[in-house]
């Protein structure tokens, strides 16, 4: 099978939505398919046209990030991506700034349109009443629409009226990548660790652990935190931090490879997610799958993979409840027993291979004979009239 995507970005780019259609892709090479991706040149020095691991990456031009950025790229991105239908058996959109230039390359070439819809990006503008027949007609436009959490899926599903269903399926984790290793970074006798891979930017709520750490040194003084990520927000973060006086307990490690991060998750005892807004957290999942119990905020798809017995779910924008958590799992006698239990859970539920399995289902389905799609009834329509 051929199977193009197209995404705004895609590594070395770091982040949830990059990791995703990387191991997706990853996954659906390794049982033998072709894979291409239409993505962007938001990052300097990158290759225009490369092969990684067998995924053909196709990079085009790329003016600046947002939503005036995205738009000018997708617009931009229209010829490659219709020359990518041509070649492919099903067109993917991974995300919703992707579902004009794919929408349309399939429609011209008669191919199956898979959208799936990710990010707080989306919740946020479905929000908004100018946005929503905007997102209500990018919906219509899949012959399946996927979200990486139930909330997205309801709120996709609500934009049509019912008319339009969109199936839950949550982000995936390379469980055979990311697993108990050795930690990267080698904790002092007596300290304890935990670790935030969020980048900084506000939605994300590093601030608000920031703000937690006082009242978590006072219960265990001998605390300290892996900050694993970039953005904005750094420098103010920073100041947040000397203010409080927890400078000396808070390590800002900056933006890593995706390689690197299982042995930086492994290198703490849990790992926070303080998220203001989540779809379903693949930073979270790829924690878990290495063993660590997650403190995460009760947002968006997090409740969906932090149970009892995995982890604690807090209200968001909360640091007095971000500190009861993480004091009461570190001191927690079956916090060892915790991790190994979110690992099971994502070997189980949530694994790469999981995912893989069911996206061949659907584009299996998509290439039946006889199946109707919405891309060819359209251009039939117009057709015949």
């Amino acid at each position: 099978m051929k199977i193009l995507f197209h995404c705004v970005y895609f590594p070395p780019e770091v982040g949830g939505l990059e990791s995703h259609v990387y191991e997706l892709a990853r996954g659906l090479v390794d049982e033998g398919h072709e894979v291409r991706v239409v993505t962007s040149r938001s990052l300097p020095g990158v290759a225009r046209e490369e092969v990684v691991e067998g995924i053909q990456v196709i990079r085009t031009w790329f003016p600046s990030r947002g939503p005036v950025g995205w738009t000018t790229h997708a617009l931009a991105s229209i010829p490659v991506t219709r020359r990518g239908a041509r070649w492919a058996d099903i067109v993917h959109a991974q995300a919703f700034s992707s579902v004009v230039p794919a929408g349309l390359a399939a429609r011209n070439a008669r191919r199956p349109l898979v959208i799936t819809l990710h990010t707080s990006h989306f919740l946020t503008r479905a929000q908004r009443p100018g946005w929503r027949p905007i997102l209500r007609r990018l919906v219509h436009m899949g012959d399946h629409v996927l979200a990486a959490s139930t909330e997205i899926a309801e709120v996709g599903t609500g934009l049509t009226g019912g008319t339009v269903g969109v199936e839950p399926l949550t982000n995936g984790v390379d469980t055979s990548r990311f697993r108990p290793v050795s930690p990267a970074i080698a904790a002092p006798p007596g300290v304890r660790r935990l670790i935030v891979p969020r980048r900084l930017f506000p939605k994300n709520g590093v601030e608000f652990l920031v703000r937690a750490v006082p009242e978590i040194r006072r219960a265990i003084p001998r605390i300290e935190v892996l900050v694993v990520g970039d953005g904005p927000e750094r420098g103010r973060l920073d100041s947040i931090a000397r203010e409080l006086g927890v400078e000396d307990q808070i390590r800002f490690l900056g933006s890593r490879p995706h390689g690197e991060m299982p042995g930086l998750l492994c290198s703490a005892e849990l790992a926070v997610i303080p998220s203001l807004m989540e779809a379903t957290s693949v930073a979270g999942l790829e924690a878990m799958a290495c063993g660590l119990p997650l403190v995460a905020s009760r947002v968006g798809g997090l409740p969906e993979i932090v149970g009892d017995d995995t982890g604690v779910l807090v209200p968001p924008a909360d640091p007095p409840a971000l500190a009861d958590a993480i004091c009461a799992l570190l001191s927690d006698p079956d916090l060892k027993a915790r991790g190994e239990r979110a690992r099971d859970a994502v070997v189980q539920h949530w694994s790469n291979a999981r995912l893989v399995a069911r996206h061949l289902d659907i584009y299996e389905q998509l290439l039946q004979p006889g199946h109707a799609l919405r891309a060819s009834r359209s251009r039939t329509s117009r057709e015949s009239a």
